[in-house]
């Protein structure tokens, strides 16, 4: 049975570094997550949303300090930091990162959140894989009650905060210095 909570407490600090999954808001929408420097949330995942493996997952950090973690170079976040923390997610290189994160593509698209009990989970447990809470090409569920339908007992654990049916991040990489958009969502890039 999986355990349910209305905020990120102890029991989700605790099933998280143990490397378990689960739905849970972020600034933007529900997702699914799991630690990102453990392999085993990232694949399970991957199964659970019958997901190509080929397509890495968005990275939650809660720091600037976080990127080494993930051998991404602090310069090359420097053209969104005027929007973080906030729901603009970057493409970066990061060849030198765990293969099961970038999945081949020497590539992670990280994201700083705008919601401070986000941050408060990522500074215990470490960056968080994110990823819509639905299966591959169907709409993310906006409510527990919809992912449960969805995931059952698959999933460690709920975080249920209500109804969440906000628009994804914006993703963005950059372009010849320039910031391109790659998903429009939450943010307006200028």
């Amino acid at each position: 049975m999986s355990y349910v909570a209305e905020s990120f407490d102890e029991e989700v600090v605790r099933l998280l570094k143990q490397g378990g999954v689960g739905f849970m808001p972020s600034d933007t929408i529900y997702g699914l997550s799991g630690r990102a420097l453990d392999k085993q949330p990232v694949n399970k995942l991957h199964a659970l949303k019958d997901r190509q493996t080929h397509k890495p997952f968005i990275i939650l950090i809660s720091d600037l300090k976080m990127l080494d973690l993930l051998s991404i170079a602090r310069e090359e976040v420097r053209a969104v930091k005027k929007y973080w923390p906030g729901p603009v997610t970057l493409i970066c290189l990061a060849p030198s990162s765990p293969a099961w994160l970038h999945q081949g593509l020497g590539t992670l698209a990280v994201r700083m959140p705008a919601n401070q009990n986000l941050l408060n989970l990522i500074n215990q447990v470490g960056p968080l894989i994110s990823t819509s809470a639905n299966l591959h090409g169907q709409s993310p569920a906006s409510d527990m009650a919809k992912a449960q339908a969805i995931f059952g007992d698959k999933l460690d654990f709920y975080v249920d905060m209500g109804e969440i049916d906000g628009p994804p991040s914006t993703i963005v990489k950059l372009d010849n210095g320039k910031l391109q958009v790659v998903r429009s969502g939450a943010a307006r890039i200028s």
